[in-house]
């Protein structure tokens, strides 16, 4: 497996971000910055490389190392619950139903929120609490990344923006939830859910039929 996806790596190595997002505005650039306690990988986020390695505290209180699930399928989801596409994909029970599906199958799903602290979509405390149970929130972990360091590890430029790692730590899918950018709850369920193929396939040792594609979404709203 490992073999395959670092020959598709090396076929094109194809950046995650060589094309914007919808409504990604400039918000999602990269940065050489590093944060306390935490390096910003500058190697291509790309399908068939590893997955950066990253450590983040979660709503509960609880730190998640990214490493540390070597073994496990991890999904990562770029979240923001104020973004109209986040919500569409919220209300209509695509993401919550996505979330218990693949953790019922001991996949590990990683919501992170790069909001900054003052911008749409950052939440703490109770507020945040109260959104997660307003939205149907059924992942592992919800992760805050106020100060954007993973975001721009993984040139994240969406909400949402997806990424699925396979239980050897390589990126086999990354880019947009589905086929349709749009937040018209009916739209949804007729539409191609990449996360879903993705996890599929590979969890039955084939390859995803699409392991990139542009992220669609509202621009991660990284602190300036």
């Amino acid at each position: 497996m490992k073999g395959r996806y670092l020959s598709i790596a090396a076929a094109g190595l194809l950046t995650v971000m060589a094309a914007r997002g919808v409504q990604a505005g400039n918000e999602g650039k990269g940065s050489d910055a590093k944060a306390e306690g935490q390096s910003v990988a500058r190697k291509p986020i790309a399908v068939g490389v590893e997955a950066p390695d990253f450590t983040l505290k979660g709503a509960d209180g609880k730190e998640v190392k990214l490493s540390s699930l070597r073994g496990k399928y991890v999904v990562l989801e770029w979240v923001n619950f104020d973004c109209p596409f986040v919500v569409a994909h919220y209300n209509s029970g695509n993401i919550p139903g996505l979330q218990k599906a693949y953790t019922d199958k001991g996949v590990m799903w990683l919501s992170i929120c790069s909001s900054a602290n003052g911008k749409q979509g950052y939440f703490e405390g109770e507020t945040l609490r109260g959104r997660m149970e307003q939205r149907n929130w059924k992942g592992s972990s919800y992760l805050i990344d106020a100060e954007g360091t993973v975001g721009k590890m993984y040139e994240a430029k969406t909400t949402p923006h997806m990424f699925v790692i396979n239980p050897e730590g390589l990126i086999v899918y990354a880019g947009a939830i589905d086929s349709e950018p749009t937040t018209d709850v009916a739209v949804i369920p007729k539409s191609t859910n990449y996360v879903a193929a993705a996890l599929e396939a590979t969890m039955t040792g084939k390859e995803p039929s699409t392991a990139i594609s542009q992220p669609y979404g509202c621009g991660v709203k990284y602190k300036q």
